[in-house]
């Protein structure tokens, strides 16, 4: 069953979601890394597939990006991690995140195939439009996948039909531009967030530029949730060389589930 249709997730009233890079910094240390994650009490995961060419990453999941190429990340990794995850206890709900060309190169039917038998429950594509989304859609759902959709502030005139079909949850793009942390956010949002929660059947969650407590909270009241990206993924990045040794790796892990306690804590 789709996890993103499961109580914990569709009941919970404060949705923390964070972003990783799969294979960042090695395959292996990523799955403990959404183990530990889990352990830190997120509500779902967001596993990022490594690609040379994002068009919503700033530079530090660009930088992630490149890290897990250099160590054999791939969507076909990406995918056989996921089932390694599953098999060490990982419960939570998943979703892909890639962009178009890896899905049009590896072939949607397959991959679509290949994400259930892998565990996940859902398909991020940020830059696939949601007016060529349909049957991609269709073929999700005939699955038991949920294919996310993405609302910007610039979506003013499709939020209605896009939150029609939405499933498992909407992301709502806090600010235009890549991926990264932001000092400020527009003082409209919470209209702009109350005009999509109205529109939705699904949580709405904000992403984008959300790096602190005090972010996190603020998201969490007017949104039905968050999503943490950069921040997390840049403490993934300096705790790389930590990660990597045998002997220091536990002592990293244990800083990165305090570095999310912190963030759901306010």
């Amino acid at each position: 069953m789709n996890r993103l249709n499961n109580e914990a997730f569709t009941k919970a009233t404060k949705r923390f979601v964070p972003y990783m890079m799969s294979s960042d910094p090695s395959p292996e240390v990523s799955v403990d890394i959404a183990l530990t994650l889990q352990e830190a009490g997120v509500e779902a995961l967001e596993w990022g597939v490594p690609f040379s060419d994002p068009l919503a990453d700033g530079p530090v999941i660009q930088e992630a990006g490149q890290r897990a190429l250099k160590r054999g990340g791939s969507l076909t990794k990406a995918l056989s991690t996921m089932k390694d995850a599953r098999e060490r206890g990982l419960t939570l709900p998943t979703v892909l995140f890639t962009y178009v060309n890896p899905v049009l190169s590896f072939g949607f039917e397959k991959l679509v195939q290949e994400m259930g038998e892998a565990g996940f429950d859902g398909l991020l594509i940020p830059d696939l439009p949601y007016e060529e989304s349909h049957s991609y859609r269709e073929y999700c759902q005939k699955h038991d996948l949920s294919l996310i959709p993405l609302v910007a502030p610039s979506s003013r005139s499709r939020v209605e039909k896009i939150c029609k079909d939405a499933d498992g949850f909407v992301y709502y793009v806090t600010s235009l531009g890549v991926t990264g942390t932001r000092q400020e956010f527009s003082e409209t949002l919470k209209a702009e967030i109350e005009t999509v929660k109205s529109f939705s059947r699904v949580p709405v969650l904000a992403g984008f530029g959300i790096s602190t407590p005090e972010h996190v909270s603020f998201f969490q009241k007017i949104a039905d949730g968050a999503i943490v990206g950069s921040a997390l993924v840049r403490k993934i990045g300096s705790l790389e060389e930590d990660l990597l040794d045998p002997e220091r790796k536990h002592g990293a892990l244990n800083e990165i589930k305090g570095f999310v306690q912190e963030l759901i804590s306010y």
